[in-house]
């Protein structure tokens, strides 16, 4: 179901600007005691084990919004393959009693959602002055390549350069570009061109192909092709 699916989130969808959230401890609590009774039984998850999470994550979407359907989108062949959440693994390794797991749902929240905002802060860091459009006459290559290099850099970090680490990878540069005004399918087409099949899984870029990548996406976003 596409609406679960944290590969498919937007910007617009995720930026913690245009989602507030705040949990305190007691708030975390509460939301800990609501997600226990959705939880499966862990015997239950053997079978099409993500999919018993669906109730776990139409709630929190239903309660936060869309970005939350990302809080099991764990490192490497998890839930969701290619993720940044460390605290949860996937079904059928994490879910134990509803006690227990309950806890474990609210921290990845937390984890996926620090995430998030620490992204909106790179954002505006690597941003060019004043927010200038891509391909403007004001918009310096240089600023686009340093920012890819930096994106892919700690994305690759963050996600351990695991099975499919690329993915979220070229998210996140999308993300960036919509970030600062291109247009989603633009930020996508550009994406693709820079990445082109050169990361794989289980293998963090060296420093050449990140230079290569970062090149390649500065050269198109200024319209060089």
């Amino acid at each position: 179901m596409t609406e679960l699916w944290a590969h498919a989130l937007t910007w617009a969808e995720v930026d913690p600007v245009r989602h507030p959230f705040e949990l305190d401890e007691d708030a975390a609590r509460t939301l800990a005691e609501c997600v226990a009774p959705l939880l499966p039984d862990a015997e239950a998850v053997e079978e099409n084990h993500w999919r018993y999470l669906d109730p776990v994550t139409e709630f929190l979407v239903e309660r936060y919004g869309r970005w939350a359907c990302g809080w099991n989108w764990s490192v490497g062949e998890g839930d969701t393959d290619g993720g940044v959440v460390g605290v949860w693994c996937c079904a059928a390794d994490s879910v134990t009693t509803p006690d227990a797991t309950a806890p474990l749902v609210v921290a990845a929240l937390l984890e996926w959602r620090d995430w998030l905002e620490e992204l909106a802060e790179r954002f505006a860091a690597l941003a060019p002055p004043s927010r200038s459009a891509p391909s403007s006459s004001s918009s310096e290559p240089w600023h686009w390549e340093r920012a890819c290099t930096r994106l892919v850099t700690v994305v690759a970090d963050r996600t351990q350069a695991d099975s499919g680490w690329y993915g979220h990878c070229m998210q996140v540069l999308e993300w960036f570009l919509t970030y600062n005004g291109m247009d989603r399918e633009r930020a996508r087409e550009i994406v693709e061109g820079a990445v082109g099949g050169r990361f794989d899984s289980w293998i963090a870029p060296d420093a050449t192909v990140v230079e290569t990548v970062s090149s390649r996406f500065a050269r198109t976003v200024g319209g060089e092709g």
